[in-house]
């Protein structure tokens, strides 16, 4: 039986290895972003629901961290594109969490998990939509207790996504343009300047196409016999 203490430190290494996984992700996209279009390119339009899918299967695991997936996807999608993609997978997180936690929820606690709240998130009634946004805005478990919490009580679904999403669309939207600003910003000083470098003496790198969605995303042309 594991004991409570080596639990913690279990779930702490846990959330600092999903963290680190997710940057790193988001830094191999933001080097290898040519690479990374050519292949969703190769989707099509099937590329954006993709996209969509993986976000809120990871939105809605628990302690999951989105922030890179929601800059990954301004990278390779743009500031307007990967922000609804975003906003679409934050809504069916919501869903997912919501019908997986249902099934959980007996082994929930809800008063033991609240009194480990801060105070002044315990002002608000529990299962109340102002609890479950002020919640979800503590970082780590915030999101997991919330949800749970929402399970629990059986409040109603709509209340589910829009506490949810009232609180993380904001900030995946700004991740999604800050990832599409940072990757043309790198561009420009960073990766152009060391490609004319490299032509400058003959020394051979893939060429990097420039893509804009849609375009960059366009259905492969079919052959015919």
């Amino acid at each position: 039986m594991v004991s409570p203490g080596l639990s913690r430190l279990l779930r702490r290494f846990e959330a600092v290895a999903i963290l680190l996984a997710s940057f790193a992700l988001a830094a191999f996209v933001v080097a290898r972003r040519s690479q990374v279009e050519h292949a969703l390119g190769t989707l099509g339009w099937f590329a954006m629901p993709l996209a969509a899918l993986v976000f809120a299967i990871v939105a809605s695991a628990p302690f999951s961290v989105t922030d890179a997936l929601a800059i990954m996807n301004g990278v390779l999608f743009g500031p307007v594109w990967g922000s609804i993609i975003n906003a679409v997978g934050l809504v069916l997180a919501a869903i997912i969490g919501y019908l997986v936690a249902l099934r959980t929820s007996d082994a929930f606690d809800v008063r033991k998990n609240v009194e480990r709240l801060p105070g002044w998130a315990r002002r608000f009634r529990i299962g109340s939509p102002m609890f479950l946004i002020v919640v979800r805005v503590i970082p780590g478990l915030g999101g997991t207790i919330a949800t749970q919490t929402a399970a629990a009580l059986r409040v109603p679904m709509v209340r589910q996504i829009y506490t949810m999403c009232v609180v993380a669309v904001p900030i995946c939207t700004v991740l999604a343009i800050f990832g599409d600003a940072a990757s043309d910003y790198i561009d420009a000083r960073f990766v152009q300047p060391t490609r004319a470098f490299a032509e400058r003496h003959h020394i051979r790198f893939p060429h990097r196409r420039e893509h804009r969605f849609p375009e960059r995303f366009e259905t492969p042309p079919v052959t015919r016999p």
